[in-house]
């Protein structure tokens, strides 16, 4: 495990740790399963897959008050999730360790959300 040094003197766990916890726990609380190295492999891709979802996840290493969301990682994420064969796809962030997950979708998924909940 690499330690980094904060300048206040404080150490920190690496951004990796940081990335497989809430990658480990995206997966358990989807019913999904986390991607072996980050989907960083030529035929896996994404870091949680569940049945019918592909999911980017993204995390902090502190608490933040903001996170950017870069139009990059949409894409990616959707062009991935078409090739693994999965009808949806989700990013998934959060504003630091321990935080509460959030999930960005497109119109289109969110469309079906709101129909489904207000039937």
């Amino acid at each position: 495990m690499v330690i980094k040094k904060l300048d206040i003197g404080e150490f920190m766990k690496s951004t990796r740790y940081y990335s497989c916890r809430q990658e480990k726990q995206i997966a358990k609380t989807m019913g999904g399963k986390q991607t072996p190295n980050s989907g960083a492999t030529a035929f896996s891709k994404g870091d949680i897959k569940t049945k019918s979802f592909l999911i980017e996840a993204k995390t902090t290493t502190r608490h933040k008050d903001s996170f950017s969301v870069k139009l990059n990682w949409l894409l990616k994420n959707k062009e991935e999730a078409f090739a693994m064969n999965k009808p949806y796809c989700a990013l998934g962030f959060n504003f630091g360790p321990d935080e509460p997950n959030y999930y960005i979708i497109d119109e289109k998924l969110f469309k079906k959300l709101v129909e489904y909940i207000e039937q």
